[in-house]
C-alpha cells in the first residue's frame, strides 16, 4: 500500500530496481523494504556504498557502514536539502551549496544523490546549477537532516523550523508538532518530508540510518503515542486529500490497524452499521481512490461517521461513477477543488454529481465550474437542488456548461429560488447551444415568471429536438401568458417533449384549452402531462381526458387532481 502511489513514477522505479539489485545480488538477508522510508534508507546507503567502491576502491563493505567522511557529507546535503524545501525550492547554485558547508567535488562524488544541471541564467554565461535526482530524494534527505537534529539536541534548527520554543519534547510530542506544521501548509510540500520522520520512528531504520539518524531515548509507550496522535489528530479546513497522508504516516511507522479495519469493512455487508472515524475515513478514501475497481457510487451519506469523516471521504470521488453529497455538510472552497479536480482528470468516470441542499458559495461554484468546463468532464446527470444559486453563480455554471453541453444529459436546478431574478437567462443561454443535449430539466420551486418562460421557450425553440422531460411545478408565479409561451414550443415541429410537469402554478380551465389546441397541432410525442393541485375541475379537463383516450394522441398519463 505505501508504495503503490509511487509506482508510476520512473525514478521510484529505479529507486527500487537499486535496492531490490543490491538486496539480491548480495549475502544480505534483511527484510525486503515494505514503506517508502525503508526503501529511500536502502537506497541512500546502496548509493554511498557504490561511491566508495567506485572512487575509494574499497573492499565490499555492509552498506550500514559509513564513514565519518560519508555522514559529513550526507548531513550536509540534508542540511541543503532541508533549507530549500522550506522555501520552496529543487534547484541550487553554487553558492547555496558553499553555505551549507558543500564544494562541487563533494556533490559530483555523490552523483547518485545530486546531479549537476546547466540552464542558461543569460544570454552571456551559463551558471552551474544543482538539483537532487528527485524530488522525494531532497525530501528524504531533509528528513534525515531534522530527525538527526532532534536527536542530537540542535534545538535552534528545529525551533525555527516549528516556531515555538523547545522544552525536550519526546519523540511523539515532536511528531506531531512537525504534523501540525505540515498540515499548515497550502501546498503540501512537507507531507512526504513528515512521512518519512513518522517512518524513522521506526527500529529497523533507525539501526540502518543509525550513524545519521544518531540515538534517542525510546520510553516505554512512545510510538504507540505516537500512533494515537495520528489516529486523533483533527485540524479543521485541512484539505481532505492533505488529510490522507495522516494514514500514511502510519503505514510508515508500520501500524496497519487502520489499514486491516478497512479492508474487514469493505467486506463488511451491514456497511451503514460501522462507525469509522476520521482517520478511517481518510484511509477509506484513499483505498477508494486508489481502487482498480471503478465505484459504482459513492454515497456520502449513507456512512456512518461525523461531517468530519464525510468531509474526508471526498477524494473518493475521483474513482466513481455516482457522487452523492449528504445535506447540509458545509463544504468549502478547498472540498469542492477536490471535485472539480475529479472533474478535470483525464481518467474522470464521474457521470452522476449530486450536491443538492447544499449552500454553494460563489467561490465554491466557481471552483466546480472549473471543472465542468474540462473537456475531460464526463458528467451527464448534475443535481443542483436548494444550492442557493445567485447571480454570479449561475452565470459561472451558464458559461461552463456551454463550454461543454454536449455531455449533460439532466440537470435539475429545482428550489433555487434567486434563478429568477438573478441568473435565468445565463442558464438559457446554455439550453440554446446547438451542440446542448439536455434530455431532462427540472426547474421546480425556482419562482420562475411569465418572462422566465419565454426566455425558457425562446432557448428551447433554438434546439428543440433533444428535451424530453420539462419539470416546472410549484412555480406559482406563471400566468397565463407564460403558460401560452409552453404551449407555443409544444406546437413546434422540432418539440419531442414527453414528459411535462407543471403542479401547483395556478393553471386555470383557459390554460387547459390552450395546451389541448398546441397538442392537436403536434400529436406525435407528449406522453404524460402532471397539472396536479392546480384547482381544476373534471369539466376543465375533459378535452384532455379525451386526447388520452384517442387512439390518435400519444398522451398516455394526465393527473389533474389534488394529490
Amino acid at each position: 500500500m505505501s508504495h503503490y502511489i509511487m509506482c508510476e513514477v520512473p525514478v521510484f522505479c529505479w529507486i527500487t530496481a537499486v535496492v531490490l539489485e543490491n538486496m539480491l545480488t548480495t549475502e544480505q538477508r534483511e527484510e525486503l523494504p515494505t514503506t517508502l522510508t525503508d526503501m529511500y534508507s536502502h537506497f541512500l546507503m546502496v548509493q554511498t556504498k557504490r561511491k566508495k567502491n567506485k572512487y575509494q576502491h574499497d573492499h565490499e563493505t555492509s552498506p550500514q557502514e559509513l564513514t565519518e567522511t560519508d555522514r559529513e557529507v550526507l548531513l550536509k546535503l540534508g542540511r541543503l536539502a532541508f533549507k530549500h524545501l522550506e522555501k520552496g525550492n529543487i534547484m541550487f547554485y553554487q553558492e547555496d551549496l558553499q553555505q551549507c558547508g558543500l564544494d562541487v567535488t563533494e556533490v559530483s562524488v555523490y552523483s547518485g544523490v545530486c546531479t549537476e544541471i546547466f540552464r542558461r541564467e543569460c544570454e552571456i554565461f551559463q551558471k552551474p546549477v544543482y538539483s537532487f535526482v528527485h524530488l522525494s530524494v531532497q525530501e528524504f534527505l531533509a528528513a534525515v537532516y531534522v530527525f538527526h537534529c532532534y536527536s542530537n539536541m540542535m534545538v535552534n534548527v528545529i525551533e525555527d523550523f516549528l516556531k515555538c520554543d523547545m522544552k525536550n519534547p519526546s519523540l511523539d510530542e515532536f511528531l506531531k508538532m512537525v504534523m501540525e506544521k505540515s498540515l499548515q501548509s497550502k501546498t503540501g510540500h512537507l507531507d512526504l518530508f513528515v512521512r518519512f520522520l513518522h517512518g524513522f520512528s521506526v527500529e529497523s531504520n533507525q539501526r540502518l540510518l543509525r550513524s545519521l539518524l544518531g540515538q534517542i531515548e525510546m520510553k516505554l509507550g512512545m510510538i504507540q503515542r505516537a500512533i494515537n496522535n495520528l489516529k486523533e489528530i483533527n485540524i479543521k479546513g485541512v484539505s481532505p486529500d492533505r488529510s490522507i497522508n495522516i494514514y500514511h504516516c502510519l503505514m510508515e511507522m508500520k501500524d496497519l490497524s487502520v489499514h486491516e479495519e478497512i479492508q474487514e469493512f469493505l467486506k463488511s455487508e451491514n456497511k451503514s452499521e460501522k462507525e469509522l472515524s476520521v482517520i478511517h475515513c481518510s484511509a477509506l478514501a484513499y483505498t477508494l481512490q486508489m481502487s482498480e475497481e471503478v465505484q459504482d457510487e459513492v454515497d456520502l451519506y449513507l456512512y456512518k461517521t461525523s461531517d468530519e469523516g464525510k468531509r474526508r471521504l471526498i477524494p473518493a470521488v475521483r474513482n466513481c461513477r455516482k457522487f452523492k453529497l449528504p445535506e447540509q455538510c458545509g463544504l468549502s472552497e478547498i472540498d469542492y477543488e477536490i471535485v472539480a479536480s475529479a472533474l478535470k482528470s483525464n481518467l474522470s468516470h464521474l457521470m452522476e454529481l449530486d450536491l443538492s441542499y447544499n449552500d454553494l458559495q460563489d467561490s465554491s461554484m466557481e471552483v466546480l465550474c472549473s471543472g465542468l468546463k474540462s473537456p475531460n468532464c464526463r458528467v451527464q446527470i448534475l443535481r443542483l437542488v436548494k444550492c442557493n444559486l445567485s447571480k454570479i453563480s449561475c452565470e459561472a455554471l451558464g458559461s461552463a456548461l456551454k463550454h461543454n453541453p454536449s455531455n449533460l444529459t439532466e440537470l435539475d436546478l429545482s428550489q433555487n429560488k434567486n434563478l429568477q431574478v438573478s441568473g435565468f437567462d445565463h442558464l438559457c443561454g446554455f439550453l440554446a447551444s446547438p451542440d446542448c443535449r439536455l434530455k431532462i430539466l427540472r426547474m421546480n420551486t425556482c419562482c420562475l415568471s411569465d418572462m422566465n418562460c419565454e426566455a425558457l421557450v425562446s432557448a428551447l425553440k433554438s434546439n428543440p429536438s433533444n428535451l424530453t422531460e420539462l419539470h416546472l411545478s410549484w412555480n406559482r408565479d406563471i400566468q397565463h401568458s407564460g403558460f401560452l409561451h409552453l404551449c407555443d414550443f409544444l406546437k413546434s415541429p422540432g418539440c419531442r417533449l414527453q414528459a411535462l410537469k407543471l403542479r401547483a402554478c395556478k393553471l386555470t380551465k383557459i390554460s387547459c384549452a390552450a395546451l389541448v389546441s398546441a397538442l392537436k397541432s403536434n400529436p406525435s410525442h407528449l406522453t404524460e402531462v402532471n397539472l396536479s393541485d392546480n384547482s381544476l375541475q373534471s369539466s376543465d379537463v375533459q378535452q384532455l381526458q379525451d386526447l388520452v383516450e384517442s387512439p390518435s394522441f400519444k398522451l398516455q398519463t394526465l393527473r389533474w387532481q389534488f394529490w
